[in-house]
């Protein structure tokens, strides 16, 4: 299985000495599910295969950074028109900006976490999405002052500007 991977996933794995379905399974695991490192370690012993909870930990930092930048070159590509929006929302007991690029079907291209709500975390999330998906069309925006900053501030720099509804 493992000359099918994709060549760097296979050279993060190159040295690692469990199966790689169970590597792969509790590094899913632990992204999908609100699971601790020492709940996995226990599932894995009730199907008796014994891990350390440092050894999924160390699973988790090698593999996610080069599967997620896997994942992304196989992504489904998005449309060219997109809406943008910022949210405020509590993280663990801190207020924080939520923003969100979703595209005409209410699919997310991209969304960004921060403390302030200003031009330069709107240009940071439209460059982030932009570098990611590509350059949008048209972009729909609220009444949102740093989000229209942000946008012509962006389309002073290109040839073909986008667009802002």
């Amino acid at each position: 299985m493992k000359q099918n991977l994709n060549p760097a996933v296979a050279k993060v794995l190159k040295r690692l000495h469990y199966p790689l379905d169970v590597i792969l399974l509790c590094v899913r695991w632990y992204v999908a599910y609100p699971l601790s490192l020492r709940h996995l370690e226990q599932m894995m012993a009730e199907r008796g295969i014994s891990v350390d909870h440092s050894t999924v930990h160390r699973w988790a930092l090698k593999l996610l950074p080069v599967l997620e930048k896997a994942f992304r070159r196989c992504k489904r590509a998005v449309g060219k028109s997109w809406r943008m929006d910022e949210t405020y929302i509590r993280v663990r007991g801190e207020w924080k900006y939520l923003y969100r690029a979703v595209d005409k079907a209410g699919n997310t291209i991209d969304f960004l976490l921060r403390a302030h709500r200003d031009k330069v975390a709107a240009r940071r999330i439209f460059e982030k999405a932009i570098a990611h998906n590509g350059e949008p069309e048209t972009v729909t925006i609220d009444k949102s002052g740093s989000n229209l900053a942000a946008l012509q501030a962006l389309n002073a720099e290109r040839e073909t500007p986008i667009r802002i509804r």
